[in-house]
């Protein structure tokens, strides 16, 4: 029963991942991500969109240092448990299990940060133009 002034209707969505569009990594594992939800069970929304703002999502940090995403329930998630629940959702949730296991879940976690912190400078060093904060692949 709808309650009045409440959309009760439930997203067919499972899961919704904030991405940075303007980073060349980002775009391609979304990319192959996109191919892979055969059922449109993920929400694709571009952080690097000039019309998001994080605050309609309930987000607090920024989306562009690490990645973000949304459960069905409204919960955000960071880092590397967004890869863990989009991969679940695209039928290749195993490839990332061990990365949940509570012995390699921390190192796992710090491993992206660190990945994520340092993207701009590891897009250069294969080949990216990187000087306007996204890396763009160097027109030669």
């Amino acid at each position: 029963m709808l309650q009045s002034g409440m959309n009760q209707t439930k997203p067919n969505y499972n899961f919704t991942m904030f991405f940075d569009g303007a980073c060349p990594l980002c775009s391609r594992e979304v990319n192959m991500i996109r191919r892979r939800d055969k059922n449109s069970k993920i929400r694709f929304i571009d952080t690097a969109s000039a019309d998001f703002d994080p605050k309609n999502y309930g987000i607090s940090t920024d989306p562009n240092r690490l990645i973000h995403g949304m459960m069905a329930d409204g919960k955000i998630v960071i880092g590397v448990e967004v890869f863990r629940q989009v991969y679940k959702e695209i039928g290749l949730g195993w490839l990332l299990a061990p990365t949940g296991w509570p012995i390699l879940r921390p190192v796992f976690d710090a491993a992206y940060r660190v990945f994520a912190r340092y993207r701009i400078p590891i897009g250069k060093m294969f080949g990216r133009n990187c000087d306007s904060g996204s890396c763009e692949i160097k027109n030669n």
